[in-house]
């Protein structure tokens, strides 16, 4: 595709403002002809604000329908699952360890949904010293798998469901929840915070480990 080089002359007049002869190119192409237009333009200054300020109306509507463009066009954030969600959070590392020898980190990262009552590292700290270190140990993984489903409820439980009830859990036995002057307790342990979003349940941090009785 040709096109000619668009060229512009400019002449003062006595009134002080400008006469610009424009000329512009049309582009070419398979042999077509060359049109050229001649515009004759007469800018004054308030013209020239005028200009100026419908172009940057413009261009700022162009940003605008653009950033709404895109806005729409982003998909929305995938949630974690249970376990990507405890990784993240930080606090729940021996959790997170104790999971991985027991060989659930893919039962938590099934469909479920679940609603786990999750033990901080505070939490497992309160327990005897060398408790966790026994309890990570291979030959122990039946007992390890039977306190962490203790700590499994099938379903998503959030706050505002939660009642003073026997709740069975994973494990097969049952937790003691209670809901007193705003307060909850699962088997005596409180729980600190509520409602943490995955894909694939909700957690609800206490600040004590759950041993089956």
């Amino acid at each position: 595709m040709k096109m000619k080089s668009a060229q512009r002359k400019t002449s003062a007049k006595a009134d002080g403002t400008k006469r610009v002869d424009c000329l512009f190119a049309v582009p070419v192409s398979f042999g077509a002809a060359i049109q050229v237009h001649h515009e004759k333009v007469r800018i004054t200054p308030k013209s020239m604000k005028s200009i100026r300020t419908l172009c940057l109306t413009l261009l700022a509507a162009t940003v605008l329908n653009s950033s709404v463009v895109l806005a729409q066009d982003k998909p929305a954030a995938k949630k974690s699952d249970i376990v990507a969600v405890a990784v993240g959070a930080g606090s729940f590392n021996t959790l997170i360890a104790a999971v991985k020898a027991a060989g659930l980190v893919e039962t938590l990262q099934g469909p479920g949904p679940f609603t786990v009552f999750a033990p901080t590292d505070e939490a497992f700290a309160k327990l005897p010293k060398g408790t966790v270190e026994d309890l990570l140990k291979p030959e122990n993984k039946e007992k390890l798998v039977a306190i962490l489903t203790y700590h499994v409820v099938a379903g998503k439980i959030m706050a505002a469901d939660v009642k003073t009830a026997k709740v069975k859990t994973v494990n097969g036995k049952e937790l003691d929840v209670k809901v007193a002057d705003g307060a909850v307790t699962v088997d005596g342990a409180k729980v600190v915070k509520v409602d943490i979003a995955a894909s694939n349940g909700v957690i609800h941090v206490i600040d004590s480990v759950l041993l089956p009785k």
